[in-house]
């Protein structure tokens, strides 16, 4: 078999990988742009940007972590469960919130189109990462749907979709992925 295309290759050995196998660099501000470039190019019917992304920097690093451990208090978790949700909210040099603007009542686009527009604009930016030599992982969970943290990143008629946490890999993927085509590819 000839190897895949550079671009098919480059899609073929993306991966996920946790904040705990990050480190720093982080993206850099020209690298960023560029990463947020490729989340535009998304599927839009280049009618809408149903999303906003919003860097976590600066003192706003302490201010997740706290609205992290507030969560895990909230949760009930011990006082090493909240120490760890801090540092989750630290690990990684760069976090990125990703925020839905989904119009519900637009003429042209409903709202499943946005929704995997927002999913294809995560994707893309988490592949622009790698092809500069990043990873990522994007968190969401029950942190992204408690009122309390949602708060603090949404305006109005948005809806907090969750965490891209972005670094330099402190390791290789794991061998080969561990899905296969077969589990998602069936014919009719």
């Amino acid at each position: 078999m000839t190897a895949p295309p550079p671009g098919l290759a480059l899609l073929l050995n993306r991966y996920s990988l946790g904040i705990k196998h990050l480190q720093a660099p982080g993206p850099d501000a020209a690298q960023l742009q560029t990463m947020v470039a490729a989340a535009l190019r998304a599927p839009d019917h280049a009618e809408l940007v149903p999303f906003r992304l919003v860097v976590v920097q600066g003192e706003a690093r302490s201010r997740l972590a706290d609205l992290f451990a507030e969560h895990a208090q909230r949760k009930g978790k011990d006082a090493d469960g909240v120490a760890m949700e801090r540092e989750r909210a630290l690990r990684a040099p760069m976090t990125v919130a990703v925020l839905a603007r989904i119009d519900l009542g637009h003429p042209l686009v409903p709202a499943h189109e946005q929704w995997m527009c927002v999913g294809g604009a995560v994707t893309n930016l988490l592949n622009a990462a790698h092809a500069l030599g990043f990873a990522g992982k994007m968190l969401s969970g029950d942190k992204a749907r408690a009122p309390h943290i949602a708060q603090a990143f949404c305006e109005p008629g948005e809806t907090l979709v969750g965490w891209i946490a972005l670094g330099t890999p402190t390791r290789p993927p794991h061998g080969e992925a561990r899905k296969t085509t077969a589990q998602a590819l069936r014919f009719w």
